[in-house]
């Protein structure tokens, strides 16, 4: 069956196709590639800072390398933000909240980039090792009760995850390629403060980032250079047990449907003789005979979506809005690999995010970008990449992860733009998306805002990790804060 790729009109003209330009098979389905014209997303509107705020001195996005020679970078960047609480010296990729059977709230952030490399300065400044547990009963002065250091906590890229359906807290062993899958399972539904080792095995096969079906019965690891996609059956997390496997594909994050019968894949790209990541986009995929159980179980390929302004893209959260579906879909850093490894391009592409309708999963399209100044081209000069951080090619002024509140009917989105901090995004109006807010606190080298963020609603904040400073709680305010309310 064929299943063009579609391009359609939403806030913004994604792609004109001309035709057909090819079609590869992939997982049993015909998916044809999409050619034409291209045209990328604006900057969204610069938000509107309340009294009170330290708003930003350049474009929307920077931290100029004259705030740092002056003084005024030590002082941080707010918008309609204000920090209430703060722990640890490092952080890694992900700020995971739980809520357990006792009413206890508890923070889960990994404490490092690239296990072992950052070990001592994690035994120095007290962070620890690990993947760091803390009490947030007090948000404004969280309270470490442990640190886990099982195999894949120690190590856990970007597959920190929690299944809060059965209180479940995973991740499978990785690190900025692959590493052996090693599955770590732990139960946090007793006492969240106190997780409990449930099972420790190498039924990852590979890891660097990863998925929880919503009923946490099956988590699924991506081996991203490792060239797996592994299903593991949860249903007695003390017995994992490999239920699917696919080789030969370069994934990034999993995330699924409500029903679980969805799955949408964030495809970093594939091989071919001019690139070392042709095509990267979003995969949608049918995954109801593995989380059936049906024997040899396969997964179905519904869809695939490009876009021009592609780099690498990280996940896709999906999300509902008035009965319809969406993703809302970040990439990371910037176009690196442009001439196959031959030249660094940290003036490349710089994916950022945007929303994507995923109403009929067999064709979906691209409704509007989530994208800062700093992020387009025009701007992207030698002045900007002399700023402190902004010419590395895995951080600079690029995105990482972004959050929503809740899959039902959210207004705002979190997200952790590396170099430009913490960014919030009204959404009300998914055509036409604006900033709404900020955080930003640069050290001497710049930003490293990393992580999904994580939300309080109840106390209307955000919970994020930078890399080179800890964990952040930060209560919103103004335009802000009403957004969370609605």
């Amino acid at each position: 069956m064929v299943r063009s790729l579609s391009a359609r009109r939403g806030g913004w003209r994604q792609v004109a196709v001309a035709a057909v330009a090819a079609a590869t098979v992939v997982g049993g389905g015909v998916v044809a590639a999409v050619g034409g014209e291209e045209e990328l997303a604006p900057a969204v509107p610069v938000a509107g800072c309340a009294e009170g705020s330290l708003p930003e001195t350049s474009i929307q996005g920077r931290v100029p390398a004259a705030d740092h020679e002056s003084g005024r970078a030590a002082q941080g960047y707010t918008c309609n933000t204000e920090q209430v609480g703060h722990h640890g010296r490092t952080g890694g990729f992900k700020v995971q909240r739980y809520t357990d059977a006792q009413g206890h709230t508890c923070a889960y952030y990994d404490s490092t980039r690239m296990f072992p490399f950052d070990v001592v300065t994690n035994l120095l400044n007290g962070t620890g090792l690990g993947v760091v547990v803390l009490d947030m009963t007090d948000p404004a002065h969280p309270r470490k009760t442990a640190n886990l250091i099982t195999p894949a906590m120690l190590s856990p890229h970007e597959s920190l995850v929690v299944n809060p359906e059965r209180g479940l807290l995973a991740a499978v062993m990785g690190n900025l390629a692959t590493a052996p899958g090693i599955l770590d399972v732990y139960d946090i539904r007793t006492d969240c403060r106190r997780p409990k080792l449930l099972s420790s095995t190498p039924s990852g096969l590979l890891g660097h980032e990863s998925g929880f079906s919503p009923d946490g019965r099956t988590f699924w690891s991506a081996g991203a250079a490792g060239f797996t996609l592994t299903a593991v059956d949860l249903t007695n997390p003390r017995r994992p047990r490999v239920v699917f496997t696919k080789a030969g594909v370069i994934y990034h994050g999993l995330r699924f449907s409500d029903d679980g019968d969805t799955m949408y894949v964030a495809n970093m790209g594939t091989f071919n003789q001019n690139s070392v990541l042709d095509e990267p986009g979003l995969r949608i995929y049918d995954v109801s005979e593995v989380h059936a159980r049906e024997p040899n179980p396969e997964i179905h390929l519904l869809s695939e979506l490009l876009w021009p302004e592609a780099s690498i893209p990280q996940v896709a959260e999906p999300f509902v809005r008035d009965g319809r579906r969406y993703v809302l879909e970040v990439d990371e850093f910037s176009d690196l690999f442009g001439d196959g490894f031959v030249n660094f391009r940290t003036d490349g592409p710089v994916g950022a995010a945007r929303i994507v309708n995923v109403d009929d999963p067999h064709h979906p399209y691209v409704v509007s970008g989530l994208r800062l100044e700093v992020h387009q081209p025009e701007h992207r000069t030698d002045e900007l990449f002399d700023d402190p951080g902004a010419s590395s090619p895995i951080g600079g002024y690029s995105a990482h992860y972004c959050s929503v509140p809740t899959r039902d009917n959210p207004r705002i989105v979190a997200c952790s733009m590396i170099g430009s901090g913490l960014r919030l995004f009204d959404i009300s109006d998914l055509e036409h998306p604006r900033e709404v807010g900020y955080f930003n606190k640069p050290g001497p080298s710049g930003s490293n805002a990393l992580s999904q963020p994580a939300w309080d609603v109840g106390n209307g904040a955000v919970w994020y990790s930078d890399a080179s400073s800890g964990l952040y709680v930060v209560r919103l305010r103004g335009d802000a804060r009403a957004l969370l309310a609605r």
